[in-house]
């Protein structure tokens, strides 16, 4: 259903250094890119995600309970790629651990403050 998922930056080049590193840890890689919008994916069949500087020329801006979650085939994965993203630049909003009997996620922000997780459904 869902085809791609974009968050604002204000800062494209170093949002793309950002993701670039980060989601290479899902061997996701640039399959769109343009002036102001870059998008990247690990399988051209499935969901994509991408960054943007606004359409309408104003400053990009947090959604408040706007969060995008990225699926991940283990635990380990969540732990490895959400210290990936604290390592970047990226801000913790939620630890990686269990949040029910088959959820365990890592929530964190991106540099321009988008917040994301990565989860794994056990």
């Amino acid at each position: 259903m869902i085809g791609y998922v974009t968050v604002g930056t204000n800062d494209i080049e170093k949002s793309a250094k950002f993701y670039d590193e980060l989601l290479a840890g899902m061997d996701a890689k640039r399959f769109m890119e343009m002036d102001t919008f870059i998008a990247w994916s690990n399988d051209p069949a499935a969901c994509g995600f991408s960054i943007t500087k606004p359409f309408d020329g104003n400053p990009a801006s947090v959604g408040n309970g706007v969060m995008v979650a990225l699926m991940v085939d283990s635990s380990d994965k969540v732990d490895s790629l959400y210290a990936k993203a604290i390592e970047l630049g990226g801000t913790d909003e939620g630890a990686p651990g269990a949040r029910s009997d088959n959820f365990y996620a890592g929530y964190f922000r991106d540099l321009d403050g988008n917040k994301l997780n990565f989860f794994h459904m056990t």
